[in-house]
């Protein structure tokens, strides 16, 4: 067998069912072209039905096969509906990203509960909610992959981002319970852990020219990631390479967790 071949059947995504959720925003979508690429048949589903409707056109637009749907993070009924899409398009689901987010930069003294509870909704109950359902139709097959999104914000916490680092710290640590849990049932449950891939709303409210050199000097290769720098890993754990990897927060952050001084 060449080894181009060996490789391509290692890393393999070809017609596995991947669902993703957020997966019209910045970082997610790109998850979602690129498993499109890949030969993955892929579940777009986004709060925005536009923005899903745009995501899954261009995988569609490039020969890959995907259906778009609006699903809201919190509420159960909507990840029931996104099963149901998958089950009937695509046959089940082989894979999950939960990609659904929201964050806020208010100063600790000043979040109101509306906007803690919001983004405990969307970050944790909707990682919660991702796994619940999709990962009963995965352990009712015996087999799946889901990938929850962490962050360099999971811990030690970031300034700035209260909320949010609370959020990911207990995905976090709903990673490594699933993963324990389902173990010997055939579903892995990892996460992603990305360093700083800024979005236009995360430059606007988020980083000033301070912490900017603050970031970029505590990231050894001193530099932010590009969305694409993302997908190595998601097509990794998506497929049988990754066949023993469970529990793991996979950093991808230019070594920001490696520093210190």
């Amino acid at each position: 067998m060449a080894s181009n071949d060996f490789v391509s059947q290692l890393f393999s995504v070809q017609d596995r069912a991947i669902a993703l959720t957020g997966a019209g925003g910045f970082l997610v979508g790109e998850m979602a072209r690129a498993l499109g690429r890949a030969g993955a048949r892929v579940g777009v589903f986004d709060l925005s039905l536009e923005q899903a409707e745009r995501v899954a056109g261009e995988i569609s637009d490039a020969g890959g096969q995907a259906l778009a749907g609006t699903l809201d993070a919190r509420s159960r009924e909507s990840f029931e509906a996104a099963l149901g899409a998958m089950e009937d398009r695509f046959g089940g689901v082989d894979g999950m990203v939960n990609g659904a987010g929201i964050n806020a930069p208010t100063p600790f003294l000043e979040i109101p509960l509306d906007e803690w509870n919001d983004i405990i909704a969307v970050q944790l109950t909707g990682t919660m909610l991702g796994c619940q359902v999709f990962g009963r139709a995965m352990l009712e097959r015996g087999r799946g992959s889901i990938m929850n999104i962490s962050s360099a914000s999971s811990g030690p916490p970031l300034s700035k981002a209260f909320t949010y680092s609370a959020a990911k710290a207990a995905v976090a640590n709903l990673t490594q319970n699933l993963a324990r849990e389902w173990a010997t049932k055939g579903v892995r449950v990892n996460a992603l852990r990305p360093g700083f891939f800024p979005t236009d709303w995360s430059r606007e409210h988020f980083i000033t020219p301070e912490r900017e050199a603050a970031i970029l000097g505590h990231t050894p290769m001193a530099r932010y990631g590009t969305p694409s720098e993302l997908v190595g890993a998601v097509i990794w754990l998506m497929s049988d390479a990754s066949s023993f990897v469970t529990g793991a927060e996979i950093a991808v952050d230019g070594g920001f967790t490696a520093m210190t001084i």
